[in-house]
């Protein structure tokens, strides 16, 4: 006899196999995002985090392209533009790259997936989210809505070899004119004092800004990144960095020809003791912590002027990710960046020797470590509010024009005076008084 109830059971569960298959039979999503973080130990950190957030959504597939920085700003407006570009993608904050995005409406708004979250405050304070803030126009920098979100802090300081200072009776300087006096001692000991090399161009922003720095106050530096109240760069304290720059080379207290010299090559110059100090970012600390020698080398804030009285230091959140505006895996974007910034993802990047921008817990740092001197260090600065920027977020234009002056200024080509009146030109040329 034919049981219709039965019959009724068996239909609904053969449906719902049915659309299981069909379910299971989909196509995976793809997520395709692109990073800059090529060197081994940022490179393990993204592998592992997209692996285990894979794992965590079946059906996800996560296409990692990883590009240069200097090919991610060549390429990143086309690619946006683009239907099939990245859903995820480093931009880098200020009006060189970010403006003109936002501008285009090529960014998507990050503001509700903050809130949603709980990136304003747990992961963020106001400062950092400032400097990934354009209003929709683009053309207020540091205010209007949120474009991107960073997952490590970074900052520029002094990376220094303990075995070369003790040899040489050397402590860390604590005030500028120390420091000064340091390289002049390392250079008559035979010693490099600063491993520089300036092939990328990029690197003698952070060079000439960390000095500049102890010239220049912060709230001069907000005015001028972020295009208010009228400043100039025709001011003595950036004529007087030049200067200092160029009696460097003259003093023979960077890596001789350092025009010819990579980034990367010039950070491995420094692992393998080849000088005693070298004045970059924190995001080469996983490197140098992955070194055999690692325990050779510490880390200090480049001083001011007067010892115990924090300078503005150049630094912030490390190079963010936007979503692409446009993207069919906006929510999804949003819930990957939001793992990006995670307490497992915190700890990743700990055990890679990078500081997050989440805060750490001390009970996890080890006594007079590197990575150590280095977490002090960025809490230091953070904490008195003197973090400061980099200079080629000042224009549209900036990088372009003071890479290529910086490189003039260091051949002795032209005086401090022309280096800080051709970066006026360009600043005036785009900036509305604020």
């Amino acid at each position: 006899m034919f049981n219709k109830r039965l019959f009724g059971k068996v239909f609904v569960i053969a449906l719902c196999l049915l659309m299981l298959t069909a379910v299971s039979a989909q196509e995976p999503v793809t997520l395709l995002v692109w990073d800059s973080w090529s060197r081994e130990v940022e490179n393990r950190v993204m592998e592992t985090l997209n692996a285990e957030f894979e794992a965590a959504h079946p059906g996800v597939d996560i296409v990692r392209e990883v590009r240069t920085y200097d090919d991610i700003r060549a390429t990143i407006g086309r690619a946006l533009s683009d239907p099939d570009g990245p859903d995820v993608s480093h931009v880098n904050q200020g009006r060189t790259d970010m403006q003109p995005l936002v501008e285009a409406g090529l960014l998507t708004d990050l503001g509700p997936y903050a809130e949603q979250y709980g990136w304003y405050g747990d992961v963020m304070s106001q400062g950092l989210v400032d400097r990934n803030s354009f209003t929709p126009d683009g053309q207020n920098f540091g205010e209007g809505n949120l474009w991107a979100l960073s997952a490590t802090s970074e900052y520029v300081g002094v990376f220094y070899n303990k075995r070369i200072f003790e040899e040489q009776g050397l402590e860390v300087p604590e005030t500028f004119d120390e420091f000064v006096q340091t390289l002049t001692a390392l250079r008559d000991a035979g010693i490099t004092p600063i491993v520089f090399g300036n092939l990328s161009a990029w690197p003698a922003i952070h060079t000439y800004g960390e000095i500049q720095n102890t010239l220049v106050s912060l709230d001069y530096l907000d005015d001028f990144i972020y295009g208010r109240n009228n400043v100039s760069f025709v001011e003595p304290g950036n004529i007087e960095a030049g200067a200092i720059v160029q009696d460097w080379v003259e003093q023979g207290f960077f890596t001789p020809q350092f025009e010819g010299i990579g980034y990367d090559d010039s950070w491995r110059l420094f692992i393998d003791g080849q000088g005693a100090m070298m004045l970059t970012g924190t995001w080469i600390s996983g490197e140098i912590l992955a070194s055999e020698n690692a325990d050779d080398f510490g880390f200090f804030i480049l001083p001011g002027n007067e010892a115990g009285v924090p300078k503005p230091t150049i630094g912030g959140s490390g190079f963010p990710f936007s979503i692409r505006n446009g993207s069919p895996n906006t929510e999804l974007a949003a819930e990957y960046l939001d793992w990006l910034v995670s307490e497992r993802a915190a700890e990743l990047w700990i055990e890679a020797g990078i500081v997050p921008l989440r805060a750490i817990d001390h009970s996890m740092l080890e006594e007079d470590s590197l990575f150590t001197d280095i977490v002090l260090g960025w809490e230091q600065i953070n904490n008195s509010n003197t973090v400061a920027h980099y200079l080629d977020w000042a224009s549209p234009t900036m990088y372009n024009t003071i890479v290529a002056s910086l490189q003039e200024l260091l051949a002795l080509r032209v005086t401090p005076e022309q280096f800080v009146e051709t970066i006026q030109a360009d600043y005036s040329a785009v900036q509305s008084p604020g």
